[in-house]
Parts: C-alpha cells; structure tokens; sequence
C-alpha cells in the first residue's frame, strides 16, 4: 500500500504538497500582497547578479547594448581579483573598512539595546512617545545634512571646540576633520547617533512580546528594577540580540559609503577610504567598471562566508541562528 509517509515516519513530496496547496488557497490574498516585494527582489536583488560576470571579463563601454557589450568581452578570469589583492592599496583599504566598521559596531550595537530597556523603563506615556520620536528623527536625516550638521558641531569654532575650551580641556581648537586619527571614531558615532533610535524599534518589538506577569512575579519577590532587567528582559532580548549581531557581523565589510565620502578629504584619506568609496572612485570617476565590480564582489563574497560563519558557531553555542 502507498503511503504518504516515508520508513522513518517523515512527510514525503506529496503529502508536503497536499499540505501546502490548501493552505495557500486560504492564504492566497496574503500571497497576493506579497506579490510587489517579491517582484522587486526579483529585478533589484537578483536579476542585477547577472552583471557579477562583470567582474570576470574586460568590460569596455560602447554604444552598443550593454548585454552585447558584456558578454562580448575579453574574459579575464580572475585577474581584476589578483591585481586587486597585489595592489598596494588593498592593506590600506582592508584596514580602514574593518577598522570603521568594528569601531562603529562597538558603540553601534549596544546602544539599541539600551535605549530599548530605557524607553521601556519611562512609566509616562506622554514623555516616553516624546523620546521615542526624538530618537527615530536622525534616523530620517539624509547622510548629506547629518554629515553637514557634524563637521559644523566639530569645526574649529563649532560647539564641540566651544565645550572643550570652556571646560579647560584645551587651549586651541581641535581641528577634528582635518587629523586622521579622529576619522574612524567620528564615523562611528555619527553612525550611531544617526541610527540607534530606529534600531531599538526590534528590540522595544521584542520587549513588549514579554508576558507582564513574570514582572509582578519578580516584583513579589522582591526583584528590583535592575534585577528585572538582568533577568527577565535580558533573556528574553537574546534570541533577536543573536540575530541582529549574526547580521552586522555579515555587513562587516561594508562600512558605508556616504558618511565617508561626505567627511572624508585628502587630509583624511588615509583613514577614510574604505572599498565603497574605493570602488566608486575606480568604476565611476576612473571608469574601470570591471575592477569596480572585483571589489564589491570580493565584498560580498566575504560577507556571504562570514554570516554562514557566525550562523553555525551561534546555533552550535546558543542554539539560536538565522537560519
């Protein structure tokens, strides 16, 4: 007799299919709304990947069509690779990008978290809306105004330089923008200003899916505030803190472009010039698309091995994972 079941008891192709099909027909308007996201991954996300062959060949702009012009192109392997990786400038760039981007994670990641428990801790619902809002707002600041807003705060006669010699701290301004060893601690706190309100919207999510009753639970006995965070907020928060640190761990290669094109100069290139900004200037000011494209798909590559990475040393650890 056949069944649906296979000689370990699982589910087969079949009754998977008998299973999803009636499901979807009840779901099918929810499927229907999903149906713009995932049309636009499909053309934005993936169908671009194409152009990855880009990366491969010798690509010379014509005036051709630019399928035509790609897949006609002196195929070069991996030599845009090699000529990256031998190039001077790769230590330089690896340096700054992972130097930027793990400075700014140190402020970055935490500080969501602890926003989060703050917001959560305000009783006054008029005065926690109140900062909430404030908090989101840089968040919706375009790069080009936040970026303005910062070198103003910390040009020679801005308010950071007013702070510091009213305090005695100095006796002539600090030129901050100008003194590459300020760069990479510049661009992580902006980063984090610029984002920590709206990045504590998952974790302020995940705090309010915890059932009040372990509060008065611990309120009877005898838990204070600080105890209730450490052990009933705090462990709750760890399954999504695990998530979210798997996915900045991923995007540790890309360290922003816009915060470092804007506040970055030739005083501060040095320090500033990360592979966003270096394969802007050699695929678009320089027209080396192919190389351009190494760079970033040496990128993303690296991203791709080190979430795979982080996934399987969490889930053996934690047992939490992405995936």
């Amino acid at each position: 007799m056949q069944t649906d079941t296979n000689v370990r008891g699982r589910p087969t192709a079949r009754s998977t299919r008998r299973a999803v099909w009636p499901a979807f027909k009840q779901q099918k308007f929810l499927f229907l709304m999903m149906l713009p996201a995932l049309i636009w991954a499909v053309l934005f996300a993936y169908a671009p990947m194409a152009g990855l062959y880009m990366s491969f060949v010798n690509y010379q702009p014509t005036l051709g069509r630019f399928w035509e012009s790609l897949f006609h192109s002196e195929f070069v392997g991996l030599d845009w690779f090699r000529y990256f990786f031998n190039n001077g400038d790769f230590l330089i760039i690896m340096r700054n990008t992972l130097a930027s981007t793990l400075i700014t994670m140190l402020f970055s990641f935490p500080m969501p978290i602890l926003i989060a428990i703050a917001i959560n801790e305000i009783k006054n619902a008029g005065f926690k809306k109140i900062v909430q809002t404030s908090s989101y707002l840089p968040y919706f600041i375009s790069w080009v105004i936040a970026a303005n807003i910062i070198v103003t705060l910390l040009s020679s006669d801005g308010a950071i330089n007013a702070l510091l010699k009213f305090l005695h701290l100095t006796d002539e301004s600090v030129l901050f923008l100008q003194n590459g060893k300020y760069f990479w601690w510049i661009v992580a706190l902006g980063n984090t200003w610029k984002d920590m309100g709206y990045s504590s919207i998952m974790y302020l999510a995940a705090i309010s899916a915890i059932n009040p009753e372990l509060y008065e639970a611990a309120k009877v006995d005898g838990a204070n505030r600080f105890k209730q965070i450490r052990y009933i907020t705090l462990p709750h928060l760890k399954p999504t803190i695990v998530i979210l640190l798997i996915l900045a761990l991923g995007g540790v290669l890309n360290a922003g472009f816009d915060q470092h094109f804007l506040l970055g100069n030739n005083l501060t290139k040095d320090y500033s010039d990360v592979l966003s900004t270096y394969s802007f200037r050699y695929g678009i000011q320089n027209g080396m698309f192919s190389y351009a494209s190494a760079v970033g798909m040496f990128s993303s590559v690296v991203a791709f091995i080190i979430v795979v990475i982080v996934n399987y040393s969490a889930k053996k650890i934690n047992g939490q994972s992405l995936f």
